[in-house]
This record gives C-alpha cells, structure tokens and sequence, in this order.
C-alpha cells in the first residue's frame, strides 16, 4: 500500500500521468553472453538506462520514477546488473561491489535500447551505482551519452572523463562508518568537467533513497527537468 501511494505522490507531485506507464520486462545478453533482466516504460528517441545496482537498489524500487519518466515522453530502461540478480536469488557474487562489472552490465543495456530505437541515452545510478554509470559512460565513448544523473555516486577513479551533462545529487547528512560523504563527493564534482549541476537536499538519505523522502517528489521534478535539457 505504501508503494501504491509513493506512485500516486509523485505523479500528483510531477502534474503528469505517470501511472499510465506500462512496463514491458525485457531480457539482453551482456558481451560476455550473460543474460540479464529489465522492465521498459514508455517509448521514443530519447532512452534514459537506470541501474538497479542491488540491495534496496531494484527494479521494483525505481519504479514510481521509471512511470514518472516515462510520461514525460522518455524510453526508460530499468535493469538488474548481474551483481543484482545474484543477490536477488540469495547469492552474493563479487559483482555486487563491484561498479567496474556492473558497469559492463550499463554498456549492454545501453546497446540494447539504441536497439530499440533511442537515438539520445541517459544514465541514472546511485551509490555504486552511479560509480557504475559514470564509468560505463567513460567507456561508451565522448558522444555516447548525453546526460548522466548520479544520487550519492561512489568515488570514480577519473571524474574528469565522465562525458555529457552531469547531475550530482547528495544528502547533507548521508554518512557511512567513515563519515560524511558529501565531502569525497563534493570532490568528484569539481574534477568532472562542465556542463554541470550540484544538488544538495536536507536529510540523511543515500543514493536512490533520497527519492523516499519528502523532497523526493521535487528531487525527481529537477531529474526529469535536467534529463529533457531544460
């Protein structure tokens, strides 16, 4: 019930019809020929690829926002990296920490939209996550991606590679045993190279939690905002 009403929320918050988005699960094999599994919403030129990267970060997690994108005229693709659906199935495999694997898993979903017609591609992660989708953008190549949204992302090796548009969001408060991370985050944020943007919302909220709490209705406005160029 709870989810049901999150759902309801964020579109009444978003002015749109995001419950009219239906999802299609889909399957796509990665290079190394595993087969992974994710859910479409919407259709068009401009396809948006979120990671559920495991643990709270699931499938079913993402969408009430994957719906909000999605009536915003945006091809969405939320998938389960391998990491993901090992977990998921009650097996903790290496991947699951891992944002170098899990970024492999981003590149085939990025194919397997571009497939399906995209033309434009974004990125949205967080945690490992967004480490995941940063690095996998570094990989697809300087004009591969238009936009990148990342919540809380962990520490990529290079920020100063992450091609297009970039949008990082952090909680003031989040911490984990080593402290806050919106110092490290901050960092990252001013070595990747402009065009830009930094939200900073209250709260204590990591990652993609941050879209639970009572900012997230105006959090997601600023992503979808942000992913159409506006």
């Amino acid at each position: 019930m709870r989810a049901i009403m999150r759902v309801f929320a964020i579109a009444a918050a978003i002015g749109g019809s995001a419950l009219a988005a239906v999802s299609e699960p889909v399957s796509f094999r990665a290079a190394d020929g595993r087969l992974l599994y994710g859910d479409i919403y919407g259709a068009g030129h401009h396809g948006v690829v979120i990671l559920a990267h495991g643990g709270y970060s699931t499938r079913a997690s993402w969408k009430a926002a994957a719906e909000a994108l999605a009536a915003e005229q945006l091809h969405v693709l939320v998938f389960e990296s391998r990491g993901a659906a090992d977990f998921a199935a009650g097996k903790e495999t290496p991947c699951m920490s891992d944002d170098v694997c899990q970024s492999r898993d981003v590149l085939a979903a990025i194919r397997h939209l571009q497939r399906l017609g995209a033309k434009t591609i974004s990125l949205i992660g967080g945690s490992l996550g967004g480490a995941a989708v940063a690095l996998a953008a570094i990989d697809a190549g300087p004009q591969a991606i238009e936009s990148l949204v990342l919540l809380a992302p962990a520490a990529v090796v290079a920020p100063e590679k992450i091609p297009g548009r970039k949008l990082f969001i952090t909680a003031r408060n989040d911490a984990n045993s080593s402290g806050l991370r919106l110092p490290g985050i901050r960092a990252q944020y001013a070595r990747a190279q402009t065009p830009k943007e930094f939200m900073l919302v209250e709260g204590s909220a990591h990652g993609q939690n941050i879209l639970s709490t009572p900012e997230g209705a105006a959090v997601l406005r600023d992503i979808i905002r942000f992913v159409k160029g506006r």
